[in-house]
């Protein structure tokens, strides 16, 4: 492909065509204090040798996340990812066009997300999936949007114990979307009651489990709440490792499910790329967004797989689709289908109890410090600390110790005084007791 590279002339006409007089115009959100004001001080002319070890030398200054002991969570996952997955994605059969515009020659993508499919109906108790959502934050709004279609209502009630950062995606795309958004204020408490704000106005109920403070509930009862008056149960979940243990959504009485499906095969990556898993109940099945790939056979008889819906503006009117989404973040959804092939049902499920325990054994042991508190009666890998002193200061001197210990809920809302002192700590496969002594050491000095 050849690179066109732009005139100054071409520049001056885009920013005079958008009303800018400089390049640094489009640049003014941006803190001063977050910009730089002259090129980053770089060697030049060196070779790759030279170049990595630099670039290593720099990259090792911080605290990451493949370093010891690491309690983040807050629906980013670190887990173990088995080399098979790696390798397996890049074999040439899956080297096929990112996206199936051309369903009849892609066979072995639709094949892929068939597979996909299949696994997150399994996984979430749902009679239907699809595959296309770019993750867990923006399949949430693509669920408030499809309730929306299904009931008829504009009016959605999200829990106060949905991630912030979903919360905010939702209140994104109802901005200029014209429906209404009623958000509870954040409950850490584990035992919202939500039934008495259902009613005929309501299109859904959004409700995370385990929720952002880790607390796991059935939400049965609220699903006959919503289904009484008309309205959808919305589930979502950030860590779908849980689904290993935790009853699905779809037993509860869940009408639409939808999970960040990073945990199985993909990598933390602090922005992703993530994959997104949507699932409902076969009578919505025409309001779902995305694509749904089917199974079918040929004139020949010969088994193949297409694309049975696909209600986006690629393929109809735009006016008439159900969604915008424009990818199936296929290779992610690649590799949480050859991760959850690998692991099996039996794997999954020895996969969650390895987790629940080292949340367990973690949980025990920071709780038994002086000026710690567990605010949960129930967790899955995921639990909420009450400090004596601010979680954000304490965080810090965790990571002055070596300790990445958790995410301060301040972070979130800064200017909610009552939970500043809450820690958000998750705990996987991947922690070791050495890792939770190492923590529950630091953690002593802090406080003290």
């Amino acid at each position: 492909m050849r690179y066109l590279p732009l005139t100054d002339a071409d520049r001056q006409a885009m920013l005079t065509t958008i009303g800018a007089e400089s390049i640094a115009d489009l640049y003014v959100d941006v803190p001063a204090g977050a910009r730089l004001d002259a090129p980053i001080p770089l060697p030049d002319h060196q070779g790759e040798l030279e170049v990595e070890r630099a670039l290593s030398a720099m990259a090792d200054k911080n605290l990451h996340s493949a370093r010891e002991p690491f309690f983040l969570g807050c629906g980013a996952y670190r887990h173990h990812i088995p080399a098979t997955v790696d390798y397996l994605i890049q074999r040439g059969e899956f080297m096929t066009s990112y996206t199936p515009y051309q369903p009849e020659i892609t066979q072995g993508t639709l094949q892929m997300l068939f597979e996909f499919q299949t696994m997150v109906a399994m996984l979430t108790g749902m009679e239907v999936a699809n595959a296309s959502m770019y993750d867990g934050a923006s399949g949430t709004a693509e669920a408030v949007l499809m309730a929306d279609r299904v009931t008829r209502r504009s009016r959605a009630l999200l829990a106060g114990g949905l991630h912030p950062h979903y919360r905010h995606t939702v209140e994104t795309y109802a901005r200029y979307s014209g429906f209404e958004i009623v958000s509870q204020p954040p409950s850490h408490g584990g035992d919202e009651d939500l039934t008495d704000l259902i009613d005929e106005t309501i299109s859904c109920v959004v409700v995370q489990n385990p929720d952002v403070f880790g607390h796991v509930r059935d939400v049965s009862g609220l699903a006959k709440a919503c289904h009484d008056v008309g309205a959808l149960l919305v589930v979502v979940v950030t860590e779908v490792v849980s689904l290993g243990l935790v009853t699905p959504p779809g037993e509860m009485g869940a009408d639409i499910v939808v999970c960040e499906g990073q945990s199985l095969g993909n990598p933390l990556g602090f922005g992703g790329p993530y994959v997104g898993l949507f699932a409902a109940r076969a009578k919505h099945v025409r309001q779902m967004p995305g694509r749904l790939v089917g199974e079918t056979k040929d004139a020949e008889g010969r088994r193949g797989w297409v694309l049975t819906l696909s209600t986006r503006e690629q393929h109809i009117r735009r006016e008439k689709a159900t969604s915008n989404i424009c990818t199936n973040s296929g290779l992610c959804a690649l590799a949480f289908t050859i991760h959850l092939s690998l692991l099996g049902e039996a794997g999954l499920t020895r996969l969650a109890r390895l987790n629940h325990e080292a949340a367990i054994r973690a949980a025990d042991a920071l709780a038994a410090i002086d000026g710690v508190e567990l605010i949960n009666q129930t967790f899955f890998n995921e639990f909420t600390l009450r400090l004596d002193k601010p979680s954000a200061d304490v965080a810090d001197g965790l990571a002055e110790r070596g300790v990445l210990g958790g995410v301060p809920f301040s972070r979130f809302h800064p200017e909610d005084k009552d939970r500043a002192n809450l820690l958000i700590v998750a705990v996987t496969e991947t922690n070791t007791q050495d890792g939770i002594d190492a923590y529950a050491a630091a953690l002593r000095e802090v406080l003290a």
